[in-house]
């Protein structure tokens, strides 16, 4: 339930305001195919979406972690489709913006969409040319050694499983990717801040993994029992933080612009 917080479906649940089947149920109840679940909530002040920036070419938003950008087998709302029916209430003939770049379904952060033609094709053509810079924050296991440095690796990427492999050195299907990262706080979980040098398919979930530092909460290619002992199952530590702007002209209202977020971790 995308559109509905975590805290307010926490309350849900501490009124007893949730049904599966008619009948009133605790959090830890398992919920099978066909069965009916009922949330009983007052309507959210909070907006659908959290703009960040909005001009006739662009909109920036911060995403919340559990929605997908676009629709997917996940389910769910989506942030297109949330995003379209804010735009619509200005403008109800609206066309539905275009992302210009990904996030996994459980990082959030900024995520920069265009609003038109023109805008698409000129904001896929400056993360191509990697004129935009983008910076994460993400919390891992352990102490990274050195505290800072650019990486490189080849990175595999199987669509059927979803999933890719991160590999040390050149093989056939594979794409060289180049991760760079800073510590911020260092112990037991470090505070990295992260730049995406190239921007693949899971790169900095698999690339920290493979240099044995694996991200807080992903359950794919991190470390579950040390997830659990955290309590973060589920909850992935990774959060794009900042984003600055650089079109070369072309969107003039956009260059050296730098947008930042407070990380909710």
């Amino acid at each position: 339930m995308p559109e509905i917080p975590q805290n307010v479906l926490r309350e849900c649940f501490r009124r007893r305001d949730v049904k599966l089947d008619g009948r009133r149920v605790k959090p830890d109840v398992r919920v099978s195919a066909g069965q009916t679940v009922q949330v009983y909530c007052m309507e959210q002040s909070a907006p659908a979406v959290d703009v960040v920036y909005e001009d006739a070419d662009v909109l920036l938003i911060n995403k919340r972690a559990g929605v997908s950008v676009e629709p997917d087998e996940k389910g769910g709302v989506s942030l297109v489709e949330l995003a379209h029916r804010y735009l619509k209430t200005a403008d109800p003939a609206a066309l539905p913006p275009r992302p210009c770049h990904r996030l996994d379904n459980q990082t959030c952060g900024l995520c920069l969409m265009a609003k038109n033609p023109r805008a698409e094709d000129i904001l896929l053509q400056c993360f191509r040319d990697r004129t935009m810079d983008k910076r994460y924050i993400c919390l891992i296991r352990g102490m990274m050694k050195p505290p800072a440095a650019t990486c490189h690796a080849w990175l595999i990427k199987d669509a059927r499983a979803a999933q890719v492999t991160v590999l040390d050195h050149s093989a056939p299907g594979a794409r060289p990717i180049v991760t760079e990262y800073e510590t911020v706080e260092s112990g037991p979980v470090s505070r990295l801040r992260v730049h995406l040098v190239t921007g693949r398919t899971h790169q900095i979930r698999a690339h920290m993994a493979a240099l044995g530092h694996p991200l807080l909460g992903d359950d794919v290619y991190g470390d579950r029992a040390f997830n659990r002992a955290q309590k973060v199952q589920g909850k992935l530590m990774l959060c794009a933080a900042s984003l600055t702007m650089e079109t070369g002209g072309q969107l003039p209202q956009l260059d050296g612009k730098k947008f930042e977020i407070r990380c909710p971790f």
